[in-house]
This record gives structure tokens, C-alpha cells and sequence, in this order.
């Protein structure tokens, strides 16, 4: 599919594919469906992006590059509720001071979203998952408040060379969790000191309460 020329015409697209079962969009376009997505981790987003025409694959720039919309499948359960916590996108850990909230990934991923729930309790199969009705975001003045301040403390925690003391407890709304390959991976960051240290990966990820607030303030959840 062609990227989409307009916001207008992405939209007409996602709603097309409301209520459609992942196995049948799986079908149409001529994939297979993943028994489980445990060793598939991103199938069912790379799935959407190629029927929604993403044109910015690996890139750090938005999904639907240009129209500066950011595509995020969230898995809910029966009520609509968020299962999961939802990545934005890896942390700058190696050169911190290079970096601000203006100008961060964090705040360009979420600058406008393209949010698409997936019906996924647990013992519903990968194919029979339906895809949600689609809803254009953007950040209200509070919760792009919100999110700027939790970046700013996670990156002044890395900034001062203490990145490992961060839990997935700290940050209102935007987590900092470990993100690697493997339990193996490391990326190098700052230390106390100033120096250079290795250290697990990390990325930050959007809490569900978060998630939950979104969704609610625009379907009819629990």
C-alpha cells in the first residue's frame, strides 16, 4: 500500500479494517498467521504499517513520516482495557546532554498517534484477534506536561551516571525499562564519575494507567 496522502485518507484506511480479524487481514495480504507472538514480537504492528502504507520502516521518524502520525497497536482485554505497557522508543543512554525534550524521540513519536486497539485476552488466538476502531491523538497541554516532566527526571537520573538505579516504578506516565536482544545486551552510558560504563539497553514505555486514561477519555471502557 502507498503511504497515505493525507490524514483524511489514513484515517479512511484504518477504519476500513475495523472489525476485521487479524487472520483475515493476515489472509488478504498474503501472510501467515504466528501460533503465538512470543518469538513474533511486532507482527501484528508490521502487519497494519504495510496495509496502512507506513512508509518509515526502521527510521526513528514517525511511522507515516509525511504526516507526522505515529502508529501504535495496544492490545486490550474484553473491556477495553490497555494488557500491556506500550514502547515509544529506545533512550539516548550514550550521549545524554546531547539531548533535549524539545528535540527527543519521545516527543516526536508522540506528537500525533494513530492508536489502534487489538482485542487480545489471552485465550483468544493470534488470528481470531479483532482490530478496534482507530483514534487520532494528540497530547492535551497536561499530558504533554506530564510526559516532558517524567523525560526530564529519567534523563537527569542518566545525565548524573546513575542510570541503573532507575525501576519501572519511577515516572507517572513514561517508564524507562530495559530493552535488549538479549539479557546479554549492553550499550554503553555515564557513569558516576563521568566515565563511560556499560549497561543494559534501555527504552521507554507508556504506563497503562496512562493508556487507559486515553482510551477511556475516547471509548466506552471499564
Amino acid at each position: 500500500m502507498p503511504p497515505p496522502k493525507s490524514i483524511e485518507q489514513l484515517m479512511h484506511r484504518a477504519r476500513s479494517i475495523a472489525g476485521l480479524r487479524l487472520g483475515h487481514l493476515a489472509d488478504q495480504q498474503g501472510q501467515p498467521v504466528p501460533d503465538d507472538l512470543r518469538r513474533h514480537k511486532g507482527w501484528i504492528g508490521r502487519l497494519l504499517e504495510e496495509r496502512l502504507g507506513a512508509d518509515a520502516g526502521n527510521a526513528s521518524r514517525a511511522d507515516f513520516s509525511k504526516l507526522g502520525v505515529e502508529l501504535k497497536t495496544i492490545p486490550v482485554d474484553r473491556h477495553g482495557g490497555p494488557r500491556e505497557s506500550t514502547f515509544v522508543c529506545s533512550a539516548p543512554l550514550a550521549r545524554p546532554d546531547e539531548t533535549t525534550w524539545e528535540s527527543s524521540r519521545v516527543r516526536a513519536k508522540l506528537a500525533e498517534v494513530l492508536w489502534i486497539p487489538i482485542f487480545s485476552d489471552a485465550d483468544i488466538a493470534v488470528g481470531e484477534r479483532m482490530i478496534g476502531s482507530p483514534l487520532l491523538w494528540t497530547p492535551t497541554p497536561a499530558q504533554a506536561s506530564l510526559l516532558a516532566r517524567d523525560w526530564c527526571d529519567h534523563l537527569d537520573v542518566i545525565r548524573r551516571g546513575y542510570v541503573d538505579h532507575i525501576t519501572a516504578h519511577d515516572g507517572e506516565a513514561l517508564q524507562l525499562r530495559p530493552k535488549g536482544a538479549s539479557a546479554q545486551s549492553r550499550t554503553w552510558s555515564v557513569g558516576p564519575d563521568g566515565q563511560s560504563i556499560l549497561t543494559l539497553p534501555r527504552a521507554f514505555y507508556l504506563r497503562t494507567s496512562f493508556t487507559r486514561q486515553i482510551l477511556r477519555a475516547n471509548f466506552a471502557i471499564g
